[in-house]
């Protein structure tokens, strides 16, 4: 007796169709599952004999082989758990049923129970593009799964409710998706109208946030840093639904989607510790799961105290920010994960963070603001786009009653001026002026005469590299688009090269 049951399997990002082939044959009683299972998979024997036994059913007593196909592919995890159930109760004539058009996903408990799995929204993905009809998926992972249009999603809580619903008996409902609405409404708790002075930091931050672009915060402790970039999710620009679902399909691999949740609305805010490693950063394990950079895409990942993370934690940043995905190697195949990020930083401007501080005198020793910044790497910093000093707040502009912009109005000069790179962009896979490749830079950074004169200065005066030209070109673009400006002219030069400067100062002033 034989019976064919689909499954998907997921690998990275990327997800296929699985094929569970079930033989019952006379002979010795005997349980194999092959096609390259790992021990969760191996271990599905002794689940679902337990959850058929447990739901009412007969367990085959003879001689059952399992085989997972594509057998070159390796199988993980316990998703395989339902349709070799399925499966065996098929080629055991226990369930007589057309399921051709149907794939299956789930862990079981011993007594029945469907457990949330992780990798749910790709795999409905694909089992929509390869042509299935209906998915059958544990209750617990139908809001991400329900986001799918062109296939029947069907949330199962156990066993006995989904054989009932396949012989026709009790039906289960579909799962419903809630629609897509985007986050303008969505309240945040974190406001700008919250911070107090700091008026060049939050237009930098402005400017970054309308663009995409990466900073860089360097001052004192207390001087607002932290509180600064906690509140950047408040004025960046609205997600599209395309950009919701591929960061949805990212948490979904990662197991980090809450089951409530059925698509990501806000754009991501991470924010690790500087005792990460290099590999919770860009990704790692046997079979890499996503890192903290990948799980930021299309968003905000926040590093505080840049300089106390390790070397090799931010060396392995640099080629995912240039390229906007991460490639990680193992035994088991190459992964690649998308890391479109806004990367903020903070850091002091010394060890005991006083260098340079207009009231409180530094305590370190001489040369240990130079030794403290050298732990950035060159290229790390030319990487950011944009440097900027938080001074100290002052007292009377913490004792000022006065109400400060909102994140709302900021917001919507910035989604204002997205809407045009939108625009600019339209036909390609950029999205924002920080991701422009060269030959768009050259395409659409238009400078005047005297835009032209003041960068050729400032490139020969502060010894600016190749990368950071760019980055300056890409910068004034975006303080163009806010200024509903067509070219770039001095002034938005002007302001984007003071973006650039700030690390020269702090390097050049070191005694």
């Amino acid at each position: 007796m034989f019976a064919t049951v689909s499954s998907v399997g997921v690998f990275g990002m990327h997800s296929y169709i699985v094929n569970i082939e079930a033989d019952i044959a006379m002979g010795k009683a005997k349980f194999d599952i092959v096609g390259l299972p790992d021990a969760a998979v191996s271990e599905s024997k002794e689940r679902v004999r337990a959850a058929m036994k447990n739901s009412g059913y007969d367990f085959p007593t003879i001689h059952i082989t399992v085989n997972l196909a594509p057998a070159d592919i390796r199988k993980e995890g316990p998703i395989y758990d339902l349709p070799i159930l399925i499966a065996l109760m098929s080629a055991s004539k226990q369930l007589n049923c057309d399921v051709s058009k149907c794939a299956f996903i789930g862990e079981l408990s011993l007594g029945g129970e469907l457990h949330h799995v992780n990798g749910v929204l790709p795999m409905t993905i694909e089992a929509r593009n390869k042509g299935y009809e209906n998915i059958f998926v544990p209750v617990d992972n139908q809001a991400e799964a329900s986001v799918v249009d062109g296939i029947n999603v069907y949330p199962v809580k156990n066993v006995k409710e989904l054989i009932a619903h396949l012989k026709g008996e009790t039906l289960i409902e579909k799962a419903e998706f809630d629609g897509f609405e985007d986050e303008t409404d969505m309240p945040f708790t974190a406001d700008f109208a919250d911070v107090k002075g700091q008026y060049q930091a939050k237009r930098a931050l402005e400017i970054a946030a309308a663009g995409s672009h990466n900073v860089m915060m360097i001052g004192p402790p207390g001087s607002g840093k932290s509180m600064l970039a906690k509140r950047i999710p408040s004025i960046l620009p609205d997600m599209t639904f395309d950009e919701s679902l591929e960061t949805t399909k990212i948490f979904s691999v990662a197991g980090q989607l809450p089951k409530d949740v059925s698509i990501i609305r806000q754009r991501p805010f991470r924010s690790p510790h500087h005792t990460v490693s290099a590999p919770g950063l860009s990704g790692g394990g046997s079979v890499p799961k996503p890192g903290e950079i990948s799980l930021a895409h299309n968003g905000v990942l926040f590093l505080d105290e840049l300089p106390e993370f390790s070397r090799n934690a931010m060396e392995a940043l640099r080629q995912p920010i240039e390229d906007g995905k991460v490639s990680i190697s193992r035994v088991a195949g190459t992964l690649t994960y998308p890391c479109s990020v806004m990367l903020v930083c903070a850091m002091n401007p010394c060890p005991c963070g006083y260098y340079g501080h207009p009231t409180k005198k530094c305590t370190c020793p001489g040369g240990a603001a130079a030794r403290y910044l050298a732990k950035v790497s060159g290229p790390l910093l030319d990487r950011l786009d944009i440097h900027i000093e938080v001074p100290q707040v002052s007292f009377s502009e913490l004792s000022d009653t006065e109400k400060s912009e909102t994140s709302k109005q900021i917001k919507e000069r910035v989604n204002t001026a997205r809407r045009i790179q939108l625009k600019r962009f339209e036909g390609t896979d950029i999205k924002s002026n920080a991701h422009m490749t060269a030959e768009m830079t050259r395409k659409f950074c238009i400078l005047t005469d005297g835009a032209s004169q003041m960068l050729k200065n400032s490139f020969e005066k502060l010894g600016l590299s190749a990368r950071a030209y760019d980055k300056v070109l890409r910068v004034a673009r975006t303080i163009a688009d806010l200024d509903g400006s067509e070219n770039i002219d001095v002034k938005h030069i002007a302001e984007a090269i003071q973006y650039r400067s700030l690390d020269r100062k702090f390097w050049n002033n070191e005694n």
